[in-house]
């Protein structure tokens, strides 16, 4: 069973289905991933990063999170959920006063890994939105406000250019189950269209957690994978995307972040430029 704020997908092949990672006969085929990027709204990098670079991090995030409650003793590497009741004053003080504005946060989204990638990609001089998102859901955890609504970036960024691309990275091996990242398949072709138009008719406040009912009005399907320590997902500004529920057996927890690179040279949305903090209301 995959659910997504309380919802159960639609698991008819008609309605899910999984990404296809970029082959890596094609990783330095700056033209070939234009394309595919174009065509699919999205690129599954497999094994971009250091799977032991991605496992620190989640080490250092959950030891940082430790007294708070949220992990079993002595292991803060795995971010094995306690299941207990944790101090939420003390996560958010830990998570924006410390781990967000942090060096080794800003180390990981800012890794020659990525930002060299961004610059190589986008052949330009590259910026990094400082608004830097890093979550943690539990298992168990549902509803709005845990998994992430179905929405497409540019709602967000609407200040700046449309180039904007955005790069998804589970910190630590994220299985089905453990409430990954998915993509309604094409979306972003019908949402550039209605852009175009002026007719789109999914503002913000529309943002919805019906994904079977999104598959339907859209007639796609839902893309999903069981992504790895060191896989990243980078994806078009347009295109729908939402995250669905933790049910790991294991009581991992989910942890990932998203950031955003652009080109210099293109306008950037300033109210970005700020780190993430609680009730920033974008």
């Amino acid at each position: 069973m995959i659910t997504s704020n309380g919802y159960v997908l639609d698991e008819r092949p008609e309605r899910l289905g999984r990404l296809e990672a970029v082959p890596l006969a094609l990783r330095d085929d700056k033209d070939a991933l234009w394309e595919r990027l174009r065509s699919d709204g999205y690129l599954y990098l497999s094994d971009h990063l250091d799977a032991e670079l991605v496992r620190d991090f989640r080490a250092y995030y959950f030891g940082k999170l430790a007294p708070t409650g949220l992990v079993q003793p002595d292991s803060a590497r795995e971010g094995i959920d306690s299941s207990e009741d944790v101090d939420l004053a003390l996560t958010r003080r830990v998570l924006f006063d410390d781990v967000v504005p942090g060096d080794r946060y800003a180390a990981l989204t800012s890794h020659p890994a990525i930002r060299g990638w961004f610059r190589w990609f986008l052949g330009d001089d590259v910026h990094l939105h400082k608004r830097r998102i890093i979550r943690h859901t539990r298992p168990g955890e549902t509803g709005i406000g845990t998994a992430t609504q179905a929405h497409y970036d540019l709602v967000y960024l609407r200040e700046g250019t449309d180039r904007v691309l955005s790069m998804w990275i589970p910190l630590g091996d994220c299985s089905v189950e453990n409430g990954g990242l998915a993509y309604l398949e094409g979306s972003h072709h019908r949402v550039l269209a209605q852009e175009r138009a002026g007719t789109l008719r999914m503002p913000a406040a529309s943002i919805t957690a019906d994904l079977p009912g999104l598959a339907e009005e859209y007639d796609a399907r839902w893309l999903i994978n069981d992504y790895r320590a060191g896989d990243v997902m980078v994806h078009s500004a347009h295109i729908v995307h939402a995250s669905t529920d933790n049910v790991d057996p294991e009581r991992r927890i989910r942890l990932s972040t998203d950031i955003r690179y652009q080109r210099v040279s293109d306008p950037i949305d300033w109210r970005w430029q700020e780190h993430w903090f609680d009730g920033d209301g974008l």
